[in-house]
């Protein structure tokens, strides 16, 4: 008999849908605060299906884009647990829209307020939304692109992924000493 699609799924029905073992479920509730499966007596753990299509998104993201742990929460972070889910059910037009609707939002708040003549306000520069890393360049500006060979430059995008390879490097070999 299957069960519907609106009922909560336990631990193992999770973790054999997605391919993924129950303990990194466990430790990935540790490292995202947005999974938060509802507990039963004993503390058996129930998914709902919001859960299981972030979790669907988290694995997405580690497993077939690259990212880091890291890399998801600040994805997650900036724009949220739809555009995650969004991206782990190959929904390339609602990510579209919500990286649209972020930019349109950072546009609107650097706006001044109807009737705001702006006095006693010194505005410096203007603030952008932040790019999306890594991420097929949703929410990028023709700055932040990528960096001709020749040129002597990084990008931001570039600085940013070789910053994250420095600190995966570096908690790697942390780690390796540990156990020397």
């Amino acid at each position: 008999m299957e069960k519907s699609p609106d009922a909560f799924r336990t631990i193992s029905e999770v973790a054999d849908d997605l391919d993924l073992p129950q303990h990194v479920l466990r430790f990935w509730e540790t490292r995202f605060s947005q999974i938060k499966p509802m507990k039963r007596g004993g503390g058996r753990r129930y998914y709902r299906p919001q859960d299981v299509e972030l979790i669907k998104g988290i694995r997405h993201m580690l497993y077939d884009q690259g990212y880091t742990i890291k890399g998801v929460q600040k994805l997650l972070r900036d724009n949220g647990n739809q555009f995650v889910i969004a991206i782990g059910n190959g929904d390339l037009a609602a990510v579209e829209a919500i990286a649209q609707r972020k930019q349109a939002e950072a546009q609107v708040a650097d706006l001044p307020a109807a009737g705001d003549d702006g006095e006693g306000e010194i505005v410096v520069g203007q603030a952008r939304a932040k790019p999306a890393r890594r991420f097929f360049g949703l929410g990028r500006s023709e700055e932040d692109g990528p960096v001709a060979a020749d040129d002597e430059r990084l990008s931001r995008d570039n600085r940013a992924l070789l910053q994250e390879a420095l600190f995966d490097l570096l908690e790697c070999k942390r780690l390796l000493d540990q156990v020397r």
